[in-house]
């Protein structure tokens, strides 16, 4: 039986599909986690296209949820908002996880969707990161994530922050900032953004992967307490999300896939630009992972990165599983059916 809302009870008929349970109740159809109302689930970070997918493909109400998204202009705004409880979930750069634990925020990470394809973009008259040396370059925060390739980039030509060259806090339009000011030699971009900035004229003078290695950028995190209180709600929106980022890695769905790239941009961008963007997910150093699953040694050279750069944990990196819980992915991944 099935009791409603509004108390009706329902009689329902189970039977098993693809490894999920699924109820005919009186002409509802419910499968694995979902319930007669969909529960609400509040998440922040950049529109990301695994969840652009799962929203529009109706991936996450079969999984019962109803998504609740919005983004912050800045990280630091991000952080406090899981924080201060605003929020549930975070989909965005895993550096920010790693930051909020170091403030004393009890926050874990439960998945890692993509690794970084960040690039150092400069405007058209800088040639070479030594032309940077006297400019102002421009980050989100000064001391997570991208900013923390911009300086490791910097300091492999021997540029120190605040000696010889100056950072500017900006928030996560980046890209807008440079175009609208030319004093602001360079900023770290990404995805649709570094590419629409190359056809701009702006060049690229370091990418993280060629110059650092590979680091695990991207995934979902949440505050401890809240994943083992929501333990089931926090499963099913891996699953979605896995289910999701296998839709778009098949090929048959390219086209699709490049679409909602462009539908999902502000502004909106030319085909050709969503479909290297496209290819950059499928087979670029910055892919999406596949099953979403979590890179731990390109986890822990982000980890490094952080203890060099910033000098955090007294410049040793303590061990990466004191940020990460997988039980929640393997009980997804228990849950779906595998993928051929």
């Amino acid at each position: 039986m099935l009791r409603l809302a509004n108390d009706k009870v329902l009689k329902c008929v189970r039977f098993t599909r693809w490894s999920l349970p699924i109820f005919f109740c009186a002409g509802l159809v419910l499968t694995f986690g979902q319930t007669a109302s969909l529960d609400i689930l509040r998440v922040e970070g950049g529109p990301t296209i695994t969840v652009a997918v799962a929203r529009l493909n109706g991936i996450f109400k079969k999984y019962g949820i109803e998504i609740q998204s919005s983004s912050s202009s800045s990280s630091n705004s991000m952080r406090a908002r899981l924080a201060n409880g605003q929020v549930d979930i975070v989909d965005d750069g895993l550096d920010n996880a790693v930051a909020m634990v170091l403030g004393g925020v009890d926050v874990v990470i439960v998945t890692g969707s993509k690794l970084s394809d960040q690039e150092l973009i400069a405007q058209p008259d800088v040639k070479s990161a030594q032309d940077l040396r006297g400019k102002t370059v421009i980050v989100d925060a000064p001391n997570t994530q991208a900013a923390l390739l911009l300086k490791k980039i910097l300091l492999l030509s021997g540029l120190k922050p605040n000696l010889d060259y100056q950072l500017k806090t900006v928030g996560t339009r980046r890209l807008p900032e440079m175009q609208a000011h030319k004093e602001y030699a360079a900023g770290m971009l990404s995805g649709t953004s570094a590419i629409l900035a190359k056809r701009q004229g702006f060049v690229s003078v370091g990418m993280s992967s060629k110059l650092i290695g590979p680091l695990l950028y991207h995934g979902s995190f949440a505050r401890r307490q809240w994943a083992q209180d929501h333990a089931d709600l926090l499963m099913r929106f891996v699953a979605a999300n896995i289910e999701a980022q296998r839709w778009i890695l098949l090929p048959a769905n390219r086209a699709k896939v490049i679409e909602i790239i462009m539908d999902s941009s502000n502004p909106e961008i030319p085909a050709e630009v969503a479909a290297e963007a496209y290819a950059g997910m499928v087979n670029g150093p910055g892919a999406l992972t596949k099953d979403l699953r979590f890179d731990v040694s390109a986890f822990e050279n982000f980890l490094r990165l952080r203890a060099e750069v910033e000098g955090s944990w007294g410049g040793s990196p303590p061990p990466a599983d004191r940020f990460y819980d997988l039980s929640y992915y393997d009980k997804a991944m228990a849950k779906m059916r595998p993928q051929r």
